[in-house]
Protein backbone atom coordinates (compact mmCIF):
# COMPACT_ATOMS: atom_id res chain seq x y z
CA UNK A 1 0.00 0.00 0.00
CA UNK A 2 2.62 2.60 0.92
CA UNK A 3 4.49 2.06 -1.69
CA UNK A 4 1.61 2.66 -4.06
CA UNK A 5 1.22 5.80 -1.87
CA UNK A 6 4.79 6.93 -3.39
CA UNK A 7 3.41 6.63 -6.74
CA UNK A 8 0.52 8.68 -5.95
CA UNK A 9 2.51 11.18 -4.34
CA UNK A 10 4.03 11.68 -7.95
CA UNK A 11 1.02 11.95 -9.83
CA UNK A 12 -0.03 14.74 -6.72
CA UNK A 13 2.89 16.77 -7.24
CA UNK A 14 3.05 16.45 -11.26
CA UNK A 15 -0.73 18.04 -11.06
CA UNK A 16 0.24 20.75 -8.90
CA UNK A 17 2.42 21.69 -11.02
CA UNK A 18 0.06 21.23 -14.64
CA UNK A 19 -2.77 23.29 -12.70
CA UNK A 20 -0.26 26.40 -11.05
CA UNK A 21 -0.87 28.46 -14.60
CA UNK A 22 -4.83 27.96 -13.54
CA UNK A 23 -4.14 30.27 -10.48
CA UNK A 24 -1.39 32.61 -12.39
CA UNK A 25 -2.69 33.42 -16.21
CA UNK A 26 -3.51 36.98 -15.16
CA UNK A 27 0.18 37.18 -13.97
CA UNK A 28 1.11 36.23 -16.45
CA UNK A 29 -0.05 38.39 -19.10
CA UNK A 30 1.47 41.05 -17.21
CA UNK A 31 4.93 39.59 -16.86
CA UNK A 32 5.41 38.33 -20.67
CA UNK A 33 2.91 41.27 -22.32
CA UNK A 34 1.16 38.62 -24.00
CA UNK A 35 -2.57 38.39 -25.19
CA UNK A 36 -5.46 35.73 -24.85
CA UNK A 37 -4.10 33.56 -27.42
CA UNK A 38 -0.50 33.46 -26.57
CA UNK A 39 -1.61 33.03 -23.02
CA UNK A 40 -3.40 29.66 -23.74
CA UNK A 41 -0.32 28.35 -25.61
CA UNK A 42 0.91 27.74 -22.79
CA UNK A 43 -1.37 25.20 -21.89
CA UNK A 44 -1.65 24.09 -25.23
CA UNK A 45 1.97 23.17 -25.92
CA UNK A 46 2.00 21.71 -22.63
CA UNK A 47 -1.25 19.38 -23.52
CA UNK A 48 0.28 19.07 -26.86
CA UNK A 49 3.49 17.21 -25.21
CA UNK A 50 1.27 15.64 -22.53
CA UNK A 51 -0.87 14.33 -25.41
CA UNK A 52 1.67 13.23 -27.89
CA UNK A 53 3.67 11.54 -25.17
CA UNK A 54 0.90 9.01 -23.90
CA UNK A 55 0.80 6.11 -26.36
CA UNK A 56 5.23 6.12 -26.22
CA UNK A 57 4.76 6.38 -22.73
CA UNK A 58 2.15 3.19 -22.56
CA UNK A 59 4.70 1.25 -24.69
CA UNK A 60 7.66 2.13 -22.29
CA UNK A 61 5.66 1.43 -19.08
CA UNK A 62 4.62 -2.04 -20.41
CA UNK A 63 8.68 -2.44 -21.28
CA UNK A 64 10.48 -0.59 -18.70
CA UNK A 65 8.14 -1.02 -15.66
CA UNK A 66 7.06 1.52 -13.70
CA UNK A 67 9.82 2.84 -11.37
CA UNK A 68 12.18 3.83 -14.63
CA UNK A 69 9.19 5.85 -16.31
CA UNK A 70 8.25 7.76 -12.52
CA UNK A 71 11.98 8.47 -11.97
CA UNK A 72 12.47 9.83 -15.16
CA UNK A 73 8.50 11.80 -15.18
CA UNK A 74 9.80 13.70 -11.69
CA UNK A 75 13.15 15.18 -13.37
CA UNK A 76 11.63 16.40 -16.23
CA UNK A 77 8.92 17.82 -14.63
CA UNK A 78 10.89 19.48 -11.49
CA UNK A 79 12.92 20.60 -14.00
CA UNK A 80 10.52 22.13 -16.04
CA UNK A 81 8.78 23.95 -13.12
CA UNK A 82 12.12 25.52 -11.96
CA UNK A 83 12.57 26.53 -15.44
CA UNK A 84 9.52 28.73 -15.96
CA UNK A 85 9.79 30.09 -12.15
CA UNK A 86 13.44 31.77 -13.53
CA UNK A 87 11.98 32.81 -16.84
CA UNK A 88 12.12 36.30 -18.17
CA UNK A 89 11.01 35.64 -21.27
CA UNK A 90 8.17 33.85 -23.00
CA UNK A 91 10.43 31.71 -25.37
CA UNK A 92 11.88 30.41 -21.88
CA UNK A 93 8.18 29.86 -20.20
CA UNK A 94 6.85 27.98 -23.29
CA UNK A 95 10.16 25.71 -23.34
CA UNK A 96 9.72 25.06 -19.27
CA UNK A 97 5.75 24.42 -19.84
CA UNK A 98 6.84 21.85 -22.71
CA UNK A 99 9.54 20.34 -20.58
CA UNK A 100 6.53 19.94 -17.75
CA UNK A 101 4.45 18.14 -19.90
CA UNK A 102 7.00 15.65 -20.95
CA UNK A 103 7.30 14.65 -17.49
CA UNK A 104 3.92 15.14 -16.32
CA UNK A 105 2.46 12.77 -19.19
CA UNK A 106 4.61 9.71 -17.82
CA UNK A 107 2.99 9.69 -14.36
CA UNK A 108 -0.68 8.79 -14.92
CA UNK A 109 0.24 5.77 -16.25
CA UNK A 110 2.40 4.38 -14.50
CA UNK A 111 0.29 5.34 -11.54
CA UNK A 112 -2.51 3.34 -13.03
CA UNK A 113 -0.66 0.25 -13.69
CA UNK A 114 1.29 -0.22 -10.31
CA UNK A 115 -2.22 0.10 -9.06
CA UNK A 116 -2.92 -3.13 -11.37
CA UNK A 117 0.25 -4.82 -9.85
CA UNK A 118 -0.26 -4.23 -6.12
CA UNK A 119 -4.23 -4.96 -5.92
CA UNK A 120 -6.69 -7.76 -7.33
CA UNK A 121 -8.04 -6.23 -10.46
CA UNK A 122 -11.81 -6.16 -8.82
CA UNK A 123 -10.65 -3.04 -7.37
CA UNK A 124 -9.45 -1.41 -9.91
CA UNK A 125 -12.37 1.08 -10.72
CA UNK A 126 -12.07 2.22 -6.84
CA UNK A 127 -8.51 2.22 -7.13
CA UNK A 128 -8.16 4.47 -10.34
CA UNK A 129 -10.93 6.70 -8.78
CA UNK A 130 -8.25 6.81 -5.70
CA UNK A 131 -5.46 7.84 -7.79
CA UNK A 132 -6.85 10.33 -9.45
CA UNK A 133 -8.85 11.54 -6.33
CA UNK A 134 -5.09 12.32 -5.15
CA UNK A 135 -4.44 14.28 -8.13
CA UNK A 136 -7.41 16.55 -7.40
CA UNK A 137 -5.59 16.81 -4.49
CA UNK A 138 -2.65 18.89 -5.85
CA UNK A 139 -4.99 20.78 -7.83
CA UNK A 140 -6.68 21.87 -4.35
CA UNK A 141 -2.68 22.70 -3.10
CA UNK A 142 -2.73 24.93 -6.21
CA UNK A 143 -5.97 26.62 -5.73
CA UNK A 144 -6.12 27.38 -1.78
CA UNK A 145 -2.49 27.74 -1.50
CA UNK A 146 0.03 28.11 -4.79
CA UNK A 147 -2.59 31.33 -5.59
CA UNK A 148 -2.18 33.15 -2.13
CA UNK A 149 1.62 32.35 -2.21
CA UNK A 150 2.18 34.10 -5.28
CA UNK A 151 0.17 37.07 -4.31
CA UNK A 152 2.66 37.32 -1.37
CA UNK A 153 5.92 36.71 -2.62
CA UNK A 154 5.71 36.81 -6.55
CA UNK A 155 6.42 34.56 -9.36
CA UNK A 156 9.82 33.18 -8.94
CA UNK A 157 10.03 32.41 -5.11
CA UNK A 158 6.51 30.97 -5.67
CA UNK A 159 7.29 28.53 -8.53
CA UNK A 160 10.91 27.75 -7.67
CA UNK A 161 9.63 26.77 -3.68
CA UNK A 162 7.10 24.60 -5.47
CA UNK A 163 9.40 22.49 -7.89
CA UNK A 164 11.63 21.76 -4.28
CA UNK A 165 8.85 19.09 -3.69
CA UNK A 166 9.98 17.53 -7.01
CA UNK A 167 13.23 16.85 -5.49
CA UNK A 168 11.51 15.25 -2.17
CA UNK A 169 9.73 12.75 -4.09
CA UNK A 170 12.08 12.20 -6.37
CA UNK A 171 14.23 10.62 -3.31
CA UNK A 172 11.21 8.54 -2.52
CA UNK A 173 11.01 6.87 -5.48
CA UNK A 174 14.94 6.26 -6.14
CA UNK A 175 15.14 4.43 -2.42
CA UNK A 176 11.50 2.80 -1.61
CA UNK A 177 9.65 2.48 -5.03
CA UNK A 178 9.15 -0.98 -6.39
CA UNK A 179 7.09 -2.05 -9.58
CA UNK A 180 5.50 -5.42 -7.57
CA UNK A 181 5.44 -7.49 -4.77
CA UNK A 182 7.97 -9.53 -3.76
CA UNK A 183 7.24 -12.79 -5.42
CA UNK A 184 4.98 -11.58 -7.99
CA UNK A 185 7.41 -10.56 -11.14
CA UNK A 186 4.71 -10.60 -13.87
CA UNK A 187 5.33 -13.32 -16.73
CA UNK A 188 8.02 -12.21 -19.49
CA UNK A 189 7.16 -10.71 -22.47
CA UNK A 190 9.05 -10.68 -25.56
CA UNK A 191 9.80 -6.70 -26.57
CA UNK A 192 12.24 -8.00 -29.05
CA UNK A 193 11.89 -6.96 -32.93
CA UNK A 194 10.91 -3.96 -34.63
CA UNK A 195 7.27 -4.77 -34.97
CA UNK A 196 6.57 -5.22 -30.82
CA UNK A 197 5.76 -1.40 -31.05
CA UNK A 198 3.67 -1.95 -34.16
CA UNK A 199 1.66 -4.80 -32.20
CA UNK A 200 1.45 -3.42 -29.13
CA UNK A 201 -0.85 -0.64 -30.71
CA UNK A 202 -2.82 -1.97 -33.27
CA UNK A 203 -4.02 -4.71 -30.48
CA UNK A 204 -4.73 -2.16 -28.19
CA UNK A 205 -6.88 -0.12 -30.72
CA UNK A 206 -8.47 -2.97 -32.20
CA UNK A 207 -10.31 -3.97 -29.31
CA UNK A 208 -13.93 -2.23 -29.05
CA UNK A 209 -13.17 -0.74 -25.46
CA UNK A 210 -10.34 0.65 -25.36
CA UNK A 211 -11.28 3.13 -28.10
CA UNK A 212 -14.49 3.46 -26.14
CA UNK A 213 -12.53 4.15 -23.24
CA UNK A 214 -10.63 7.02 -25.32
CA UNK A 215 -13.94 8.41 -26.80
CA UNK A 216 -15.15 8.24 -22.64
CA UNK A 217 -12.27 9.98 -21.83
CA UNK A 218 -12.23 12.66 -24.50
CA UNK A 219 -15.99 13.30 -24.03
CA UNK A 220 -16.12 13.62 -20.16
CA UNK A 221 -12.54 15.51 -19.05
CA UNK A 222 -11.87 18.52 -21.15
CA UNK A 223 -14.84 21.19 -20.15
CA UNK A 224 -13.49 20.62 -15.92
CA UNK A 225 -9.88 20.61 -17.26
CA UNK A 226 -10.11 23.68 -19.59
CA UNK A 227 -11.96 25.52 -16.48
CA UNK A 228 -9.27 24.72 -14.33
CA UNK A 229 -6.73 24.59 -16.19
CA UNK A 230 -6.79 28.66 -17.50
CA UNK A 231 -10.15 29.86 -18.55
CA UNK A 232 -11.94 29.78 -15.68
CA UNK A 233 -10.49 32.41 -13.89
CA UNK A 234 -10.10 35.09 -16.02
CA UNK A 235 -14.27 34.07 -17.11
CA UNK A 236 -14.91 34.55 -13.70
CA UNK A 237 -12.79 37.76 -12.60
CA UNK A 238 -13.19 39.57 -16.13
CA UNK A 239 -16.43 38.75 -17.76
CA UNK A 240 -18.29 38.11 -14.21
CA UNK A 241 -16.62 40.51 -12.28
CA UNK A 242 -16.01 38.75 -9.65
CA UNK A 243 -13.00 39.40 -6.97
CA UNK A 244 -10.06 36.99 -7.66
CA UNK A 245 -10.62 35.61 -3.83
CA UNK A 246 -14.11 34.72 -4.57
CA UNK A 247 -13.10 33.19 -7.83
CA UNK A 248 -10.25 31.36 -6.42
CA UNK A 249 -12.82 29.73 -3.97
CA UNK A 250 -15.41 28.88 -6.98
CA UNK A 251 -12.13 26.99 -8.27
CA UNK A 252 -11.23 25.50 -5.29
CA UNK A 253 -15.12 24.06 -5.33
CA UNK A 254 -14.29 22.44 -8.57
CA UNK A 255 -11.87 20.45 -6.78
CA UNK A 256 -13.79 19.85 -4.03
CA UNK A 257 -16.45 18.35 -5.89
CA UNK A 258 -14.19 16.35 -8.07
CA UNK A 259 -12.45 14.58 -4.92
CA UNK A 260 -16.36 13.70 -3.88
CA UNK A 261 -17.74 12.35 -6.99
CA UNK A 262 -14.09 10.08 -6.90
CA UNK A 263 -15.39 8.29 -4.19
CA UNK A 264 -18.95 8.03 -5.05
CA UNK A 265 -17.97 7.12 -9.00
CA UNK A 266 -15.48 4.95 -7.70
CA UNK A 267 -17.72 3.16 -5.43
CA UNK A 268 -20.71 2.59 -7.69
CA UNK A 269 -18.79 1.36 -10.71
CA UNK A 270 -17.12 -1.72 -8.60
CA UNK A 271 -20.38 -2.73 -7.06
CA UNK A 272 -22.64 -2.40 -10.52
CA UNK A 273 -20.19 -2.47 -13.51
CA UNK A 274 -23.89 -1.37 -15.60
CA UNK A 275 -23.96 1.86 -14.44
CA UNK A 276 -20.48 3.11 -16.23
CA UNK A 277 -22.23 4.47 -19.33
CA UNK A 278 -25.85 5.77 -17.38
CA UNK A 279 -22.73 7.16 -15.52
CA UNK A 280 -21.01 8.78 -18.31
CA UNK A 281 -23.96 9.81 -20.52
CA UNK A 282 -25.38 11.31 -17.31
CA UNK A 283 -22.15 13.76 -16.35
CA UNK A 284 -21.65 14.85 -20.02
CA UNK A 285 -25.38 15.87 -20.53
CA UNK A 286 -25.74 17.23 -16.67
CA UNK A 287 -22.59 19.42 -17.53
CA UNK A 288 -23.88 20.67 -21.32
CA UNK A 289 -26.72 22.25 -19.39
CA UNK A 290 -24.96 24.09 -16.56
CA UNK A 291 -22.88 25.14 -19.32
CA UNK A 292 -25.03 26.95 -21.02
CA UNK A 293 -27.45 28.24 -18.43
CA UNK A 294 -23.92 29.32 -17.38
CA UNK A 295 -22.78 31.34 -20.76
CA UNK A 296 -26.20 32.87 -21.61
CA UNK A 297 -27.69 33.44 -18.87
CA UNK A 298 -29.88 36.80 -19.66
CA UNK A 299 -28.16 40.26 -18.23
CA UNK A 300 -24.30 41.33 -17.42
CA UNK A 301 -23.58 38.83 -15.21
CA UNK A 302 -24.53 35.01 -14.13
CA UNK A 303 -25.97 34.74 -10.47
CA UNK A 304 -23.44 34.19 -8.13
CA UNK A 305 -25.99 30.49 -7.43
CA UNK A 306 -25.82 29.31 -10.87
CA UNK A 307 -21.81 29.61 -10.98
CA UNK A 308 -21.83 27.64 -8.13
CA UNK A 309 -23.63 25.06 -9.60
CA UNK A 310 -21.45 25.18 -12.50
CA UNK A 311 -18.45 24.45 -10.32
CA UNK A 312 -20.15 21.74 -8.78
CA UNK A 313 -21.24 19.84 -12.06
CA UNK A 314 -17.47 20.49 -13.52
CA UNK A 315 -15.94 18.39 -10.43
CA UNK A 316 -17.88 15.15 -11.76
CA UNK A 317 -15.90 15.67 -15.36
CA UNK A 318 -12.54 14.14 -14.11
CA UNK A 319 -14.17 11.15 -12.25
CA UNK A 320 -16.45 10.45 -15.62
CA UNK A 321 -13.59 10.45 -17.23
CA UNK A 322 -11.60 7.85 -15.46
CA UNK A 323 -14.54 5.57 -16.53
CA UNK A 324 -13.02 5.11 -19.52
CA UNK A 325 -9.88 3.42 -18.29
CA UNK A 326 -12.67 0.78 -16.80
CA UNK A 327 -13.66 -0.28 -20.12
CA UNK A 328 -10.22 -0.47 -21.74
CA UNK A 329 -8.72 -2.38 -18.56
CA UNK A 330 -10.98 -5.81 -19.22
CA UNK A 331 -10.30 -5.41 -22.69
CA UNK A 332 -6.20 -5.48 -22.22
CA UNK A 333 -3.96 -8.15 -20.87
CA UNK A 334 -1.92 -7.17 -18.27
CA UNK A 335 1.08 -6.36 -20.91
CA UNK A 336 -0.81 -4.17 -23.01
CA UNK A 337 -2.42 -2.04 -19.83
CA UNK A 338 0.44 0.65 -20.12
CA UNK A 339 -0.42 0.95 -24.02
CA UNK A 340 -4.44 0.97 -23.57
CA UNK A 341 -4.42 3.48 -20.87
CA UNK A 342 -2.00 6.00 -22.95
CA UNK A 343 -4.51 5.58 -25.81
CA UNK A 344 -7.41 6.52 -23.37
CA UNK A 345 -5.76 9.33 -21.92
CA UNK A 346 -5.06 10.74 -25.22
CA UNK A 347 -8.53 11.70 -25.29
CA UNK A 348 -9.25 14.29 -22.55
CA UNK A 349 -6.06 15.89 -23.47
CA UNK A 350 -6.79 16.23 -27.02
CA UNK A 351 -10.16 17.34 -26.40
CA UNK A 352 -8.74 20.09 -23.63
CA UNK A 353 -5.98 21.01 -25.87
CA UNK A 354 -8.38 21.81 -28.92
CA UNK A 355 -10.80 23.69 -26.57
CA UNK A 356 -8.06 25.97 -25.33
CA UNK A 357 -6.67 26.76 -28.42
CA UNK A 358 -10.42 27.53 -29.66
CA UNK A 359 -11.11 29.66 -26.63
CA UNK A 360 -8.37 31.80 -26.81
CA UNK A 361 -8.45 32.45 -30.41
CA UNK A 362 -12.22 33.47 -30.63
CA UNK A 363 -11.53 35.81 -27.73
CA UNK A 364 -9.22 37.60 -29.33
CA UNK A 365 -11.63 37.39 -32.41
CA UNK A 366 -14.49 38.75 -30.35
CA UNK A 367 -13.03 41.04 -27.99
CA UNK A 368 -13.85 38.68 -25.41
CA UNK A 369 -17.03 37.60 -25.74
CA UNK A 370 -16.85 34.46 -23.60
CA UNK A 371 -20.19 33.52 -24.20
CA UNK A 372 -19.61 32.45 -28.17
CA UNK A 373 -15.60 30.95 -27.21
CA UNK A 374 -17.10 29.39 -24.55
CA UNK A 375 -19.58 27.23 -26.60
CA UNK A 376 -17.20 25.39 -28.58
CA UNK A 377 -17.73 23.19 -25.80
CA UNK A 378 -20.46 22.01 -26.94
CA UNK A 379 -19.01 21.03 -30.91
CA UNK A 380 -17.13 18.36 -29.09
CA UNK A 381 -19.35 16.84 -26.45
CA UNK A 382 -21.71 16.23 -29.27
CA UNK A 383 -18.79 14.29 -31.41
CA UNK A 384 -17.72 12.60 -28.63
CA UNK A 385 -21.10 11.48 -27.49
CA UNK A 386 -21.29 9.94 -31.19
CA UNK A 387 -19.01 7.99 -31.01
CA UNK A 388 -19.88 7.17 -27.63
CA UNK A 389 -23.38 5.27 -28.79
CA UNK A 390 -21.39 3.97 -31.89
CA UNK A 391 -18.69 1.94 -29.87
CA UNK A 392 -20.51 0.92 -26.46
CA UNK A 393 -22.79 -1.80 -27.99
CA UNK A 394 -19.37 -3.74 -29.71
CA UNK A 395 -17.37 -3.43 -26.55
CA UNK A 396 -19.95 -4.48 -23.92
CA UNK A 397 -20.44 -7.54 -26.28
CA UNK A 398 -16.87 -8.44 -26.20
CA UNK A 399 -16.62 -7.84 -22.66
CA UNK A 400 -18.98 -10.42 -21.95
CA UNK A 401 -17.36 -12.75 -24.52
CA UNK A 402 -14.16 -12.71 -22.60
CA UNK A 403 -16.03 -13.10 -19.30
CA UNK A 404 -17.75 -16.32 -20.34
CA UNK A 405 -14.73 -17.42 -21.97
CA UNK A 406 -12.61 -17.05 -18.74
CA UNK A 407 -15.16 -18.77 -16.91
CA UNK A 408 -15.03 -22.02 -19.14
CA UNK A 409 -11.46 -22.09 -19.03
CA UNK A 410 -11.85 -21.82 -15.20
CA UNK A 411 -14.27 -24.87 -14.86
CA UNK A 412 -12.87 -26.91 -17.86
CA UNK A 413 -9.20 -27.53 -16.98
CA UNK A 414 -7.41 -29.67 -18.66
CA UNK A 415 -6.18 -33.01 -16.79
Amino acid sequence: MWVWGIGVAVYFVAVTYRTSLGVAGIDATHRFDINASALSTFSILQLLVYAGMQIPVGLLVDRWGTKRILLLGVVLFTAGQFGFALSGSYGMALASRALLGCGDAMTFIAVLRLGTRWFPARRGPMIAQVAALMGMAGNLVTTLVLARVLDVFGWTPTFAGSAAGGLVILLLVIFFLRDHPEGHAPPPVSHAGGGYVRRQITDAWREPGTRLGMWVHFTSQFPGMVFLLLWGMPFLVEAQGIGRDTAGELLTLVVVSNMACGLVYGQVIARHHAARTPLVLGTVLTTATAWAAAIFWPGDHTPMGMLVVLCVVLGACGPASMIGFDFSRPANPPGRQGTASGIVNMGGFTASMTTLLAVGVLLDLTHDDYSIAFATVFVLQALGLTQIVRLRGKAVRRERERVVASRVEAVHVPA
